[in-house]
């Protein structure tokens, strides 16, 4: 795996008229997520197959409540996009609107709560600690930092390995195993930060397993947090730890090493 080169200012994830910049890898589908959002369009997939916006069933998920009109509208327009590049080439499995809402978008929104308590425990001394710069690694399909950046608008997501422990906070779902994870986000994180890992319902051998990743990374292991979720796997995991001392400058390895000989 490797962490994304560059990056590209997003304008238009705000809840308000106000505008912030969004780092994120240079893919294809992401660029036109970008696109989309900067144009405020809502016009049919350029194939011309018709991809309607999530009905409101779809934002009965409990995660969703609290959200603004103006951000539904935003997850409407991620979720419409998704399914239409989705045909050309393999973002993710699901296909269905239903279920992106339920596998992605609430999966993506129940790190929110976790992640907000955790920080505020344990990184930051005034609350409430707005402008929180996040960096999301292995982003794929732009979960969860796209999902993250349209809950929270004055949040600066994004990867990229020119940053190193600049951020406050490193998030990663569906990505690798805990180990391999380890190496790739807590060299992102500034000392005093957090990285958060969006798990299934039992990964304490994970975790236990990714003890000395960890550690050599300069982090420890804070706590398990369980979240709610609606998908069909039920159950999910986040996966919370704390960084107390910059990571040694020999880790990351080079791409692909952590994933073939993780520590």
């Amino acid at each position: 795996m490797s962490i994304a080169h560059g990056r590209l200012a997003v304008p238009a994830f705000s809840a308000s008229s106000h505008r912030h910049p969004f780092l994120l890898r240079r893919g294809r589908f992401l660029s036109a997520v970008a696109k989309q959002t900067a144009k405020a369009t809502r016009c049919p997939p350029e194939d011309g197959a018709q991809i309607s916006s999530p009905s409101s069933a779809s934002f009965s998920f409990p995660a969703l409540h609290s959200l603004s009109s103006s951000q539904k509208d935003q997850i409407s327009l991620y979720v419409r996009t998704l399914l239409q590049w989705n045909q050309r080439m393999n973002l993710t499995a699901v296909t269905e609107e239903r279920e992106v809402m339920s596998r992605h978008v609430e999966d993506s929104l129940a790190i929110l709560p976790p992640l907000q308590r955790s920080y505020l425990s344990h990184c930051c001394s005034s609350p409430p600690c707005d402008g929180l710069n996040v960096v999301d690694v292995g982003s794929g399909a732009g979960l969860p930092g796209l999902i993250l950046a349209i809950a929270c608008p004055r949040q600066n997501v994004g990867q990229s390995i020119d940053y190193r422990e600049l951020f406050d906070v490193a998030v990663a779902r569906a990505v690798a195993e805990m180990r391999t994870l380890a190496e790739y986000c807590l060299p992102l994180v500034r000392v005093g930060g957090l990285f958060i890992a969006a798990k299934g319902s039992d990964p304490q051998e994970e975790v236990k397993s990714a003890g000395k990743a960890i550690q050599l990374m300069g982090a420890s292991f804070l706590e398990l947090c369980t979240v709610g979720s609606h998908s069909p796997k039920g159950q999910r995991t986040t996966v919370i730890c704390l960084k107390h001392r910059a990571t040694p400058k020999r880790f990351p390895r080079h791409p692909g090493i952590p994933t073939k000989s993780p520590l």
